[in-house]
């Protein structure tokens, strides 16, 4: 939000619809204190738009791009039209998140009896030291109470909001596999087969999981809390398991397919 209270151009937002006309759409900003807001119907569509109740009912939430903003009468022309299909979805995944971060506070209102001025007090703190409410509470979640000690709450209440948060959020992780077949000819191959599997299973970033699938083939799984660092854990696993069996061996591998557990829905 700008500091006059209003969106800026080219910002997505979510909105309640308030009335249908035959001219457009009035709304509310319900990021925005439930500010005015008003969707042309030459804004709904690229195409004609003959009934405008197929895109827009009474109450119903809508993702849109602002378009102006009038300070002076404190109402935003809106547009639907304009808005991609991966800005809807990313504003959509920012509502519930934003959403569920105001629930968990509220319970930790409820919890220490705080008035709504000390709440918004502590609530912007996070805000400040994390970016995001959410944010901060998915690293309250993570890593308690120290993750967020940067938001210089006072102790009881960094208390309550590591538990309230360590309830509510489920943090993400990320697993990654891949099959592989290791095999040797040498009389201790066996032995060296397993210390290369052994040695292969250390990372200070992720967890490592190799097991037994059937000779000579072994299941390895890489679990992390992003992507991106599970896919780059496992290529130095297969890499160790390669370097490890030596050039003589047989070595080859799969990949399967990747996971995602936990997270906001």
């Amino acid at each position: 939000m700008s500091e006059k209270g209003l969106p800026e151009p080219g910002e997505i937002v979510v909105c309640t619809v308030r009335e249908v006309t035959s001219h457009g759409v009035y709304v509310n900003l319900d990021q925005y204190a439930g500010l005015n807001g008003f969707l042309h119907v030459s804004e709904i569509s690229t195409g004609w738009v003959r009934n405008i109740d197929r895109f827009a009912k009474p109450q119903q939430r809508l993702v849109l791009k602002v378009v102006r903003a009038n300070k002076q009468r404190q109402e935003i022309d809106l547009s639907l039209r304009q808005v991609t299909n991966e800005e809807r979805r990313a504003k959509v995944i920012e509502w519930k998140r934003e959403e569920r971060a105001l629930a968990i506070m509220n319970a930790v209102k409820s919890k220490l009896t705080l008035d709504d001025a000390t709440l918004a007090s502590h609530i912007g703190k996070l805000e400040e030291a994390f970016g995001t409410l959410y944010a901060a509470l998915e690293t309250a979640s993570k890593k308690g109470e120290k993750g967020i000690a940067a938001a210089e709450l006072p102790p009881h209440v960094t208390k309550v909001v590591v538990e309230v948060s360590a309830e509510k959020i489920v943090p993400p992780r990320y697993e990654v596999g891949a099959l592989v077949e290791v095999s040797s000819r040498d009389p201790n191959g066996i032995d060296e087969v397993k210390k290369a599997l052994l040695a292969a299973t250390g990372s200070s970033t992720a967890e490592v999981k190799i097991t037994y699938a059937g000779a000579p083939r072994y299941r390895v799984r890489v679990t992390a809390d992003d992507y991106k660092q599970a896919e780059k854990v496992m290529d130095s696993v297969i890499e160790k398991i390669k370097d490890g069996v030596g050039k003589h061996e047989a070595f080859s591998f799969k990949r399967e397919i990747s996971r995602k557990y936990g997270g906001p829905s």
